[in-house]
């Protein structure tokens, strides 16, 4: 395996409350980022995942322990030496007035201008690879002011990149996009991960997404530790239900998701696959049906196939065909009433 770009050892994080209060967040944080790699940082609303980003940026110090960059502690570093090599990309808009993408872009290159800000020609090649590598040519001389969100998005890690860092650190850079953006967008990193051999390291809130794109994982549960593994290592070794599990949701190994809970109406025997069988047993579990694969007792549900769209064949002490999962659920809901109520 390659050399981590960044590690942490025994790290202590947390703030000042008052003045001779201290509030630890996380203790004996021990993770590593290597090269190339896609990283996602999950955890619950209030674990600390944004003290954790603060801190291995350079903005917040540590409580405890030690950050090393490159084998050499990131207290040595001065602030310019940081910028060089680890850029930040935070939520929060940034006021630009009318500036241009390419402007602003350019404001990437500050660690390694002088003081009035003049670019040479390879802070200028530098500008224009990191607009290619995030994917905005056709934004470079728009206003930023008329962006989307999701284009905003893109000339914040085109200025990032501008940087020519080796770590990128993002903070919930998915926030307020849509799904098809939020898509777009985690593989955009995880290009840039691959492509570029930076380590990339995102906090976000969108699990599915990032057990599907991540490289590797670190889960960060109220209270600590802080868990990191391959996203499947981190399912089977129950970390994922450690972690979010609570009165209302609860994750499922099986599919990859989390469940609701709510009103359980009784058990169901489902046979059917492909995607009418997928879609008809989230159906089930979305109305409080205990699902069965495969039983053949009390009310089954066969999903049947058919030239040009599936039916559903229900069995138990009546049989109904439902050409619709809107039909099926109904029929099984007045089946159940009349079981309660008898």
């Amino acid at each position: 395996m390659s050399v981590p770009v960044l590690e942490t050892r025994g790290l202590s994080i947390g703030y000042s409350r008052h003045k001779h209060s201290v509030h630890v967040v996380g203790n004996n944080i021990d993770v590593c980022l290597f090269p190339g790699q896609f990283v996602c940082l999950l955890g619950p609303n209030g674990a600390g995942k944004s003290t954790l980003i603060r801190t291995l940026s350079g903005i917040q110090a540590p409580l405890a322990g030690a950050i090393l960059f490159g084998g050499k502690s990131i207290r040595e570093l001065s602030a310019r030496s940081i910028a060089r090599h680890i850029s930040l990309v935070l939520t929060q808009r940034v006021a630009v007035g009318m500036m241009s993408v390419a402007s602003f872009v350019a404001l990437g290159r500050h660690p390694y201008t002088n003081w009035t800000g003049t670019l040479c020609r390879e802070d200028k090649k530098a500008v224009t690879r990191a607009i290619a590598d995030a994917g905005i040519e056709t934004l470079a001389y728009r206003s930023i002011s008329e962006l989307s969100d999701g284009e905003r998005q893109k000339v914040k890690i085109a200025r990032a990149l501008a940087q020519e860092p080796q770590i990128m650190i993002l903070d919930e850079a998915t926030a307020f996009l849509d799904l098809p953006r939020r898509v777009e967008l985690m593989n955009l990193l995880k290009r840039l991960a691959h492509e570029s051999n930076r380590a990339v390291l995102l906090s976000t809130h969108d699990l599915d997404l990032a057990l599907r794109s991540a490289d590797r994982l670190w889960l960060f549960p109220s209270g600590g530790p802080l868990q990191e593994g391959s996203p499947e290592d981190l399912v089977l070794g129950d970390a994922f239900s450690t972690t979010f599990d609570s009165g209302e949701i609860t994750f499922n190994k099986k599919s990859g998701s989390f469940t609701i809970a709510g009103e359980k109406r009784g058990s169901v025997a489902l046979h059917g696959d492909g995607v009418a069988g997928m879609w008809t047993h989230r159906a089930l579990e979305r109305a409080g049906y205990c699902v069965l694969p495969g039983g053949s007792t009390g009310i089954c549900v066969h999903v049947q196939e058919g030239k040009e769209r599936p039916s559903w064949h229900i069995s138990g002490k009546e049989e109904s065909f439902c050409e619709s999962i809107e039909g099926l659920l109904s029929v099984l809901d007045e089946r159940f009433y009349e079981k309660g109520s008898g």
